[in-house]
């Protein structure tokens, strides 16, 4: 036993000169952070809510710089990460929900293999989603709603998240011969609703109370569920609270099994990985600095003010456990890929 003991002194003892030179490495250096997507939007101020508080907690304080890398719907940093990123602790990743859809949907120009990543957690994992018509239509209850025929229901393209959501409440709702017009930013479909050249949309609940508040207080639209996630979460507000939650409205085994894919790509939201091969001791002092960071005060405090909104950390451990139970049953993704798609709707 003593023996023993002294082996694993040991051990520690030669792991303590990379660990301390890892923490020494960061010093005066440059962290670049590359984001997946433009700049501008809530994306970034959530970013920005969490790197003065990242810088304070990485040894050595680094200076942080937010590289953007939009394309592809997110595949084109997360092919750049998983190919062409330093692999030394310097370059970070900080990936959307496209990094696993694209993937586990097998979409096209995926060059990178999920399971591989390092994670290192993210600040948001819980989002509502509401769905809604222009008053104008008088269409304030659900039947009226599935009465409706030949809905123009707006996004921003094939595949978007706005888009999906809107196409799961289409279906789940068996909406009579809806039509789907893409091509928007999300403030023209806004104005396309009030303008009467769209009929309805999806959006999160947090945008709308922020950004057009004259929805609610005006009653210009009219709302009609919420898509939870997780299943349970409900953004605390009065026009949202007695909305129908959209996984109620799944019946079957192959509707539920959409709709639990759906609710784990939702969770994955704004995440923060590394490439993988980058040097495992640099890997530990990193994940530290993410731990105490979302637990810091100071980023709550941040993302409150910046955002509006409560921020929902994942910590590194509960981000790799999330992506590695992401549904992945062939037929559930056949299914998911004809709803995110441009083609007619999946009968129920």
């Amino acid at each position: 036993m003593k023996q023993m003991s002294m082996a694993c002194f040991a051990m520690f003892l030669g792991l303590v000169p990379d660990l301390l030179w890892a923490q020494d490495f960061y010093r005066g250096k440059l962290i670049t952070l590359v984001q997946d997507s433009t700049p501008g939007g809530v994306g970034q101020l959530r970013t920005q809510a969490l790197i003065p508080v990242l810088q304070k907690h990485i040894p050595g304080n680094p200076k942080i710089v937010i590289q953007f890398m939009p394309g592809g719907g997110g595949r084109t940093a997360a092919n750049h990460l998983y190919n062409n990123a330093p692999r030394d602790g310097l370059t970070i990743g900080r990936v959307s929900s496209g990094l696993v859809t694209s993937a586990i949907l097998g979409l096209p120009g995926v060059q990178y293999d999920i399971d591989k990543f390092i994670y290192l957690g993210s600040g948001h994992n819980e989002v509502n989603n509401v769905f809604f018509s222009r008053s104008q239509l008088g269409l304030d209850n659900l039947n009226k709603l599935k009465a409706a025929t030949g809905l123009r229901i707006g996004g921003q393209s094939v595949g978007h998240s706005n888009y999906v959501i809107a196409r799961l409440f289409a279906w789940l709702l068996d909406l009579k011969g809806p039509k789907f017009v893409v091509g928007f930013s999300g403030a023209e479909m806004d104005v396309g609703l009030l303008q009467g050249e769209l009929d309805a949309r999806a959006n999160s609940a947090e945008t709308v109370v922020q950004r057009t508040p004259d929805f609610i207080n005006k009653r210009l639209m009219n709302f009609h569920g919420v898509a939870e996630i997780p299943h349970g979460f409900r953004y605390d507000h009065p026009a949202f609270r007695e909305l129908p939650a959209l996984h109620t409205f799944g019946r079957t085994e192959k509707e539920k099994g959409v709709l639990a894919m759906f609710a784990a790509f939702g969770r994955f939201s704004q995440a923060f990985i590394l490439p993988p091969g980058t040097p495992k001791e640099r890997v530990t002092v990193l994940k530290d600095a993410f731990r105490k960071s979302w637990k810091d005060p100071e980023f709550h405090e941040n993302w409150k003010k910046m955002t509006r909104a409560d921020a929902s950390p994942l910590m590194p451990e509960e981000l790799e456990e999330l992506v590695k139970n992401i549904p992945r049953d062939p037929e559930d993704v056949k299914r998911y890929n004809i709803i995110a798609g441009a083609e007619s709707l999946p009968k129920r």
